[in-house]
């Protein structure tokens, strides 16, 4: 899969800033208030990164087990405790903290049980997920069967490996 892309460029043939204002970007509701809020889909940044932010409800889990085989994920905790399963062992995260997740280690995450939970996500390089975090919405509304997702990993370099009862 190849993520790089041509970057948007300035007046003067440089590489272009980014700015994505929060009231501008799309958010994806999620059971319980919790929310997926869609700041860059790698398209801005020409293949260089993708970001989002995503919000809990207290005891929810954000994802299942899986791998990235491309990219590095970088998460920021904002709010409250994420439990973060790093290839077998869960680690809770508070607010300020910051985990990296090279290609290759199987994690998870999910808003620790005594309270909601938010935090920011940037995937290296990026890689044209929103169309994705948007099934997952519907899979958790119950809107869409999580058989909608097959035949979808390696377009989203998303490769289960777990059980979605993990906690």
């Amino acid at each position: 899969m190849n993520t790089k892309q041509s970057s948007p460029r300035d007046r003067n043939g440089r590489e272009a800033a980014l700015v994505v204002q929060g009231r501008a970007a799309e958010t994806v509701p999620l059971p319980g208030g919790g929310l997926f809020q869609l700041l860059e889909d790698s398209r801005g940044t020409g293949g260089l990164l993708g970001a989002n932010r995503l919000a809990l409800p207290a005891g929810a889990d954000g994802t299942r087990p899986h791998q990235h085989r491309l990219s590095t994920e970088l998460f920021y905790v904002l709010t409250g405790t994420m439990e973060f399963l790093l290839d077998g062992t869960l680690t809770p995260v508070a607010a300020g903290g910051l985990v990296v997740v090279p290609p290759g280690t199987v994690h998870a995450f999910g808003a620790a049980p005594d309270a909601p939970a938010e935090f920011f996500a940037v995937l290296t390089p990026g890689i044209e997920r929103f169309a994705y975090f948007r099934q997952l919405g519907r899979i958790a509304r119950g809107e869409a069967d999580w058989s909608t997702m097959d035949g979808l990993h390696d377009t989203y370099d998303v490769h289960f490996d777990g059980a979605a009862g993990w906690r």
